[in-house]
């Protein structure tokens, strides 16, 4: 692409009043802000408040599955004309794409979806993607909206990702934003509070777990406010929020892909020796695995744990675990060019 990818993700907190109006001060923030950086970067918004910004015409919403559901169904073109409204002021046209968990799990359609998002950006366009909550399966839903910014920050190459939040950062034991993390390890998840926000699914928990993957495939993250200073603009340049510090990562596509993309069906736990030999970039081996858990086919993913059973890797399974476990020699069980370390 010409111009660098920028991700940017807004909570329903932020989009939304705590009523389920839809925060117009907000939206033409963004809008005026997205329009400064849109000549220098092809951007992704991730939006989320349409259940909230649906709800509110439920008579004793108890925000069950079908009633999320159905609140999706309202407050999706609420929220979609609402941001068309803003971005029109500004000669931007705006498209709403709705995403499912197989849309990143399925690498044929993540790249029709990459293909779409590129012609768009081509005529000036802005996709905002949201997950398509009225008809996710529960067991293939997006932990969050986190979750969806990360896969299409990580799988569409993207140079930075921004996600606002109604605190503007990770806050020290003090209360206080800190302003720069080099590396996400048990001493920063150590400050985190678990709460999350009225409206929203995630907390900052949440935001770190994907921050993290995100930096550990090399994409700068910032965690920002938008009430702070000139809030995406600044966040960009780093000048307000948290900055967490891209890892380097020698990751081809495809390879960035299945560690964010996949869904896992299985796992392998792995001898002494399957680690040793996995974490120098050889291929794993049935002789091996010391147990297989779960049951998946020829061409699904799994993740390798060591024999404490911690994760050290994922990768794509050459052959199903029925044909593993019943084979009398050794086989590959995952190719090297098919495994993703950790």
């Amino acid at each position: 692409m010409s111009k660098p990818i920028l991700v940017i993700k807004f909570g329903s907190s932020s989009i939304t009043h705590a009523n389920g109006d839809v925060n117009e001060q907000t939206l033409e923030k963004i809008a005026s802000q997205v329009a400064q950086l849109q000549p220098k970067f092809h951007i992704v918004l991730v939006s989320s408040g349409a259940v909230a910004a649906g709800k509110s015409v439920f008579k004793n919403y108890k925000g069950s599955l079908s009633e999320r559901k159905a609140a999706a169904a309202v407050g999706n073109p609420i929220l979609i004309a609402k941001y068309n409204d803003y971005f029109q002021k500004y000669g931007i046209s705006i498209a709403q794409s709705l995403c499912e968990r197989h849309h990143f799990s399925q690498r044929g359609q993540f790249l029709q979806l990459k293909e779409t998002y590129q012609e768009l950006w081509k005529n000036g366009v802005i996709p905002i993607a949201n997950e398509n909550d009225v008809v996710s399966n529960v067991e293939l839903k997006f932990s969050d909206n986190d979750e969806l910014a990360t896969l299409i920050a990580t799988g569409f190459g993207a140079s930075k990702l921004l996600i606002s939040t109604s605190v503007g950062g990770l806050l020290d034991g003090e209360g206080k934003i800190i302003r720069h993390v080099k590396e996400i390890d048990s001493e920063v998840l150590s400050v985190v509070s678990t709460d999350k926000s009225s409206s929203g699914l995630g907390g900052m928990i949440s935001k770190l777990t994907f921050t993290r993957m995100a930096t550990r495939l090399g994409i700068k993250v910032v965690i920002f406010g938008l009430d702070q200073g000139e809030g995406i603009v600044d966040a960009l340049n780093e000048k307000i929020g948290t900055v967490f510090e891209a890892q380097e990562a020698s990751l081809n596509a495809r390879q960035k892909w299945l560690a964010t993309g996949s869904l896992i069906r299985g796992k392998a736990v792995l001898d002494k020796g399957a680690v040793k030999a996995v974490s120098q970039r050889k291929s794993l081996l049935s002789v091996g695995v010391l147990e297989f858990l779960g049951d998946f086919e020829k061409g699904e993913v799994i993740e390798l744990l060591d024999v404490n059973k911690k994760p050290i890797a994922i990768a794509r399974a050459r052959c199903s675990k029925s044909e593993l476990t019943t084979s009398a020699g050794s086989m590959e069980v995952a190719n090297a060019d098919d495994i993703v370390l950790w």
